[in-house]
C-alpha cells in the first residue's frame, strides 16, 4: 500500500466502545441508590467545551507524526488502543493509587499488574509498583541500594542513561562510570579492577542502553558478585520487554533468561508495554525493603488492614488510570511466550536486523555493531569525522522534509576505528544517525523507509 492509502494515521472507532463502557459504569452509581444528580452538560457548556477542544487540536498538530510508521526516532511508540481507552474510562473517577480509599479497584489491579511484570521477569517473590516512569523507579531502586550498603559507590556503564549519575548526586551517593566495550556494554574487566579498588555497593546492569541498545554483560557480573558481593540493579525500562523475544543474539538471549537473578529490576510500561505516559516500574526480588519505606500517616491508612500502595512508594499521589490501563493491555495482550506480544517484540528486532543488513550492504554506511534489539546506530562514510558527523545532520534533515523521522546520536570514536579504514579521527566522538524500530509496523514499511533514507544521501551529495 502507499502512504495515500494509508492517510488515516489516528484511530477514531474506538470512541464507540469508550461511549459503551462509560455507560456500563454508570451503573455503579445506580446500584448505590444514591441521591439524584445530574451531571450533563448544558448547550453553553458544550460549545464552550468544543471551542477549547478545538484550539488544543490545532496546537497540537505542532508534533512529530509519532503514531506513524515513518516515525522512526525517538523512543515514543503509541499507546495500544485498549490502554488509550482505559485510561480515558479511569479518568471519569480519577483514582488515586496512594492510599486503597483512593482507588480500590485501580490499586488491586496494580498489584496484579506488577505481579505480571515480575513474574515475566522471573521474580516468584517480589516487591514492587508503577511509578511516574523510569526516573524515578530507579531513584528508588537506587535509594534502597544505599539504606543496604551505606555509603558505597553506584557504577553504570558511559553508555548507561545519565539518571543514574543525576540519581547517586541528588542522593548524595559516591558514582563511577564504568568503560564499555566495543559493542557499547561493560567492560567486565575494567569493572572488576574497579571492584578491587573502590568499595562499590552496586552494579547497574543496563539491558538496553539508551543510545544503541546495547545489552550489558550480566553472566560475567553476576560471577563477579560471588567474589565481591555488591547488589546488581537492572535497568530494563527500555530492553525489559524483549525477555519475551524468541529471535535474541546467543549473548542477549543469556542475559534474559538470567535477569530474574538480580537484586531489583526497572522496566517502563510506557516503552515497549504500549502504555501512555507515565507509566514506569520498580521490582524488588527481596519484599522486606519494604521496611525501609515505613511511615506513619494517621489521616491516609484508616480504611483497610490491607497493604497500600503508599506504604511501599516514595511517591505519594499517584495515578490509578495508570494502572487501570496497565491492567487492561495485559489483559488483552497477555505478557507471555509466543503470544502475539512477544511476536510483535521479536518482529521490532526481525526490523531492526533487516534494516542493518540493508546498511551493511550500501556504501554510503558503517555500522558499528548489530543491533541487540530494535534500535540500529549507523554512520555516514567520509573522510573524516567531521565531515561524517556534518553529513549524518544533513541526511537527518533531509529526510525529515521527505516524512521520515529518524534521530541523531554522539557516539564515541573507539565503536567505530577498526571498521573504518584510512579515515581522520579530527574529534573524539561522531555523530551518527539513530533509528528505534519499536513499532511491529515498522516491518512493513521498511522498503519504504530504506527508500526515503538512500534517496536522502543522493540528495545530500
Amino acid at each position: 500500500m502507499t502512504t495515500k492509502e494509508k492517510s488515516r494515521v489516528l484511530e477514531h472507532q474506538s470512541l464507540d466502545l469508550l461511549n459503551q463502557a462509560v455507560a456500563l459504569m454508570e451503573e455503579s452509581f445506580s446500584e448505590a441508590n444514591l441521591p439524584s444528580y445530574d451531571s450533563s452538560l448544558d448547550t453553553m457548556q458544550t460549545e464552550r467545551l468544543q471551542a477549547v477542544l478545538n484550539e488544543v487540536a490545532t496546537r497540537l498538530k505542532d508534533n512529530f507524526p509519532y503514531p506513524h510508521p515513518l516515525y522512526a526516532g525517538q523512543m515514543i511508540k503509541p499507546p495500544h488502543v485498549v490502554a488509550r481507552l482505559a485510561y480515558t474510562l479511569a479518568l471519569w473517577f480519577n483514582p488515586n493509587n496512594h492510599a486503597l480509599d483512593g482507588g480500590r479497584a485501580s490499586s488491586a489491579m496494580e498489584k496484579e499488574a506488577v505481579a505480571n511484570l515480575a513474574s515475566m521477569l522471573g521474580f516468584s517473590d517480589h516487591l514492587g509498583h508503577l511509578t511516574s516512569g523510569g526516573t524515578m523507579a530507579n531513584l528508588e531502586a537506587l535509594w534502597v541500594a544505599d539504606r543496604l550498603h551505606p555509603g558505597k559507590m553506584i557504577v553504570a556503564s558511559s553508555q548507561a542513561h545519565y539518571t543514574h549519575s543525576r540519581i547517586s548526586e541528588v542522593l548524595k551517593i559516591p558514582y563511577k562510570s564504568v568503560a564499555v566495550d566495543s559493542q557499547a556494554r561493560m567492560d567486565v574487566k575494567e569493572l572488576e579492577s574497579m571492584l578491587k579498588s573502590n568499595d562499590i555497593g552496586t552494579v547497574v546492569v543496563t539491558t538496553g542502553t539508551t543510545a544503541t541498545g546495547s545489552v550489558d554483560p550480566l553472566l560475567q557480573i553476576l560471577e563477579l558478585q560471588k567474589n565481591y558481593k555488591f547488589r546488581i540493579h537492572i535497568d530494563a525500562a527500555y530492553g525489559g520487554y524483549f525477555k519475551l523475544a524468541n529471535n535474541l543474539s546467543e549473548h542477549a538471549r543469556e542475559v534474559f533468561d538470567a535477569i530474574g537473578q538480580a537484586d531489583s529490576i526497572v522496566i517502563d510500561p510506557h516503552k515497549h508495554g504500549l502504555q501512555p505516559y507515565g507509566c514506569g516500574c520498580v521490582l524488588f526480588k527481596d519484599p522486606s525493603v519494604g521496611k525501609f519505606y515505613k511511615h506513619d500517616s494517621p489521616y491516609t491508612y484508616f480504611s483497610s488492614d490491607q497493604l497500600h500502595l503508599g506504604e511501599i512508594s516514595l511517591e505519594c499521589s499517584r495515578p490509578g488510570a495508570s494502572a487501570v490501563a496497565l491492567w487492561a493491555t495485559q489483559k488483552l495482550l497477555p505478557m507471555e511466550a509466543n503470544s502475539e506480544f512477544a511476536k510483535n517484540m521479536a518482529t521490532c528486532r526481525s526490523t531492526a536486523l533487516e534494516f542493518c543488513d540493508k546498511l551493511n550492504n550500501d556504501e554510503h554506511f558503517i555500522v558499528p555493531f548489530e543491533p541487540e534489539l530494535d534500535i540500529v546506530v549507523f554512520a555516514v562514510k567520509t573522510k573524516s569525522a567531521s565531515e561524517s558527523s556534518a553529513k549524518a545532520k544533513e541526511i537527518f534533515a533531509k529526510t525529515a522534509e521527505a516524512g521520515l523521522h529518524l534521530a541523531v546520536a554522539n557516539l564515541p570514536a573507539s565503536f567505530f576505528k577498526d571498521k573504518i579504514p584510512d579515515f581522520n579521527w579530527d574529534q573524539d566522538n561522531i555523530a551518527c544517525l539513530r533509528s528505534c524500530l519499536m513499532k511491529p509496523e515498522h516491518h512493513e514499511w521498511l522498503p519504504e523507509i530504506w527508500g526515503i533514507l538512500t534517496n536522502s544521501v543522493l540528495r545530500s551529495s
